[in-house]
């Protein structure tokens, strides 16, 4: 039976590259794949480009409140997996509907994404996926200190905010840029926890 997948991690993990291999491992044994990403993520326009520059065409480009049911309509036959990029910024329900897909059809669906935002809240794609994926899995990439980094930070203007509205795509504002962040970073820099106060006032 197909499974969806929510393959999850912070900035700059290899996302773009697994997807990439994915859909050629697919395709090199003889499977198709349609690969779909949200309108609001328009680096590229209908192109997902990696950092090292791998590149792959997008099949369908989705908007926040479309039915996938009436997207994907007469384009699933044959299709042996369905992969999303940026998968955080769908809607609850077009992850429900992925989610049935799976089963109804039974057509494998793969979707990459970040966990949380720079606020350290869940996006709402991501919890839905949370909450009904069949497997989850972890890709990593490291903290500038070398711990494991499962946190975004936002910089504008070179230092890190909590502020500001969720979304606002990095490249398309040359002042914004993501960071990813070790949870003690995260605490740290962005957070500004002081780690001595509290350890002296604990003890």
């Amino acid at each position: 039976m197909a499974k969806l997948l929510f393959k999850y991690a912070t900035m700059n993990s290899g996302k773009t590259i697994d997807l990439i291999r994915t859909a050629y491992n697919y395709e090199d044994n003889g499977g198709k794949v349609l690969i779909i990403k949200p309108k609001v993520d328009s680096n590229n326009e209908s192109i997902i480009t990696s950092k090292v520059g791998l590149s792959r065409k997008v099949d369908i480009e989705i908007f926040y409140d479309d039915d996938l049911f009436n997207i994907l309509k007469g384009k699933l036959h044959n299709i042996d997996a369905i992969l999303v990029d940026e998968s955080q910024f769908l809607s609850k329900y077009q992850i429900e509907q992925l989610s049935i897909i799976t089963k109804v059809l039974n057509i494998d669906v793969i979707c990459y994404g970040l966990r949380i935002n720079f606020k350290g809240k869940l996006f709402e794609g991501s919890k839905k996926l949370l909450e009904v994926s069949d497997a989850l899995e972890e890709l990593v990439t490291l903290c500038k200190c070398r711990n494991i980094a499962r946190f975004t930070g936002r910089k504008v203007n070179g230092e890190f905010s909590i502020e500001g509205p969720e979304i606002i795509i990095d490249g398309k504002k040359k002042e914004i840029e993501y960071v990813p962040l070790c949870k003690e970073c995260y605490l740290k820099e962005v957070l500004k926890i002081d780690f001595d106060k509290i350890k002296k006032d604990l003890y």
